[in-house]
């Protein structure tokens, strides 16, 4: 499919008025997301929370199946939840672990999954095992088939890193998973709405996913995954009368479905806007998404190695549409700062969100600029002229 930028642009009236390069952090909404958020809260204000959540059942359960087609799995093995951190703690905190137990994850492991597992371990005795990465800096694959053994009870891996443009190589860790029985978690916050994503192809068990970044839906929302045969195997580390119903006095019982990880309270105008960015998306199609996206990425990379003192920092044979780099004599926060002066936003990484990576890299701090479709090529050469002209 090609794509019309200028359309799309037009459909995102902020690009009239700054480049946003920091899409990995929260992309800018199309105005059919943000006039089902406005609509919804403004049905609310005329006819009440509760009414206005019923006269849209239809369209919020619609939502589910959004999910589904987007990443190839079934309505029911769906949950909607607030982000992609809690969609990913309700997941990880369903598993049960015991002393010697292993949880094998990556060296570029997010700071949130990261910390949860050193809570775990301290509870429970197991251990956290950084699978070593390969000369491209993904999860390397013999090191990932040498430590998986019957000690392992959870491989958790982070499809996308924050910190770069490395796409982890998900498939073959899922088809080494499913050979070994052991569950699969892998946190897709980065890459669901940038590339396809498919759970049967990937083999993940569980997979969370988040609605600010490349979906492009509101804040405040995401989703969580989890294969149909692994669901009577986790109950949820906490429960209220949505994800169960309480049977007698003392006891209760939990959903069959997905939605036993849900709260009864939730972002209703959200999740509309949330199945609204999913749908858009899916019109103009994943691949092509992909494809615009991986291309402008690599148009920045090549206009950024051309500049004195600039050295792009992406690792990974396979490369998305985050780019990372340092500027000598420049720390990444005046980098940021400076740029953000003249309309241009990008945001800074740190060994606070990766510290394995950062501390094995030797590198202090990045400028990250994570470029989506509907930026266009005039704005990589401004980011280019800011740059040189610093």
């Amino acid at each position: 499919m090609t794509m019309d930028i200028a359309a799309l642009r037009r459909d995102t009236p902020a690009c009239a008025s700054f480049v946003h390069f920091n899409n990995a952090g929260a992309s800018l909404p199309p105005a059919v997301v943000v006039d089902t958020v406005v609509e919804h809260l403004r049905r609310e204000a005329e006819i009440g929370g509760y009414e206005a959540q019923a006269e849209a059942a239809a369209r919020l359960e619609a939502v589910y199946g959004s999910v589904a087609r987007l990443i190839g799995a079934e309505p029911g093995e769906i949950a909607l939840v607030e982000n992609a951190t809690r969609a990913w703690d309700m997941a990880f905190y369903s598993l049960r672990f015991g002393p010697g137990d292993r949880i094998l994850t990556a060296q570029a492991e997010y700071a949130s999954n990261y910390i949860a597992f050193l809570q775990v371990a301290r509870r429970t005795g197991a251990e956290i095992v950084p699978v070593p990465s390969d000369e491209s800096g993904a999860v390397s694959l013999p090191e990932l088939d040498r430590l998986l053994d019957e000690r392992v009870k959870l491989i958790a891996i982070t499809h996308v890193p924050t910190n770069g443009g490395l796409i982890n190589p998900a498939e073959a860790i899922g088809r080494r998973a499913r050979a070994a029985g052991v569950p699969f978690l892998l946190d897709a916050c980065q890459s669901v709405g940038q590339m396809p994503v498919d759970v049967e192809a990937i083999g993940c068990d569980m997979l969370s996913a988040t609605g600010r970044k490349y979906l492009r839906g509101p804040r405040g929302t995401g989703f969580l995954y989890v294969r149909r045969a692994l669901l009577d195997r986790l109950e949820p580390p906490f429960l209220d009368l949505h994800a169960a119903r309480w049977t007698a006095p003392d006891r209760y019982e939990v959903r069959p479905d997905a939605r036993r990880f849900e709260s009864w309270e939730s972002y209703i105008a959200g999740r509309l806007g949330l199945g609204a960015a999913i749908d858009y998306a899916l019109r103009l199609g994943l691949p092509a998404i992909r494809d615009r996206v991986f291309a402008l990425a690599e148009r920045l990379r090549a206009r950024l190695a051309e500049l004195p003192g600039v050295a792009v920092r992406d690792v990974g044979a396979r490369r998305c549409g985050i780019v990372t780099f340092t500027r000598a004599g420049e720390d990444a926060a005046a980098v940021k700062a400076r740029l953000g002066a003249q309309g241009i936003h990008v945001s800074v990484s740190t060994a606070a969100g990766t510290l394995l990576d950062f501390e094995a890299r030797g590198i202090p701090d990045l400028v990250r600029a994570s470029v989506h479709y509907y930026n266009d090529e005039s704005e990589i050469d401004r980011l280019v002229a800011a740059l040189a002209s610093g």
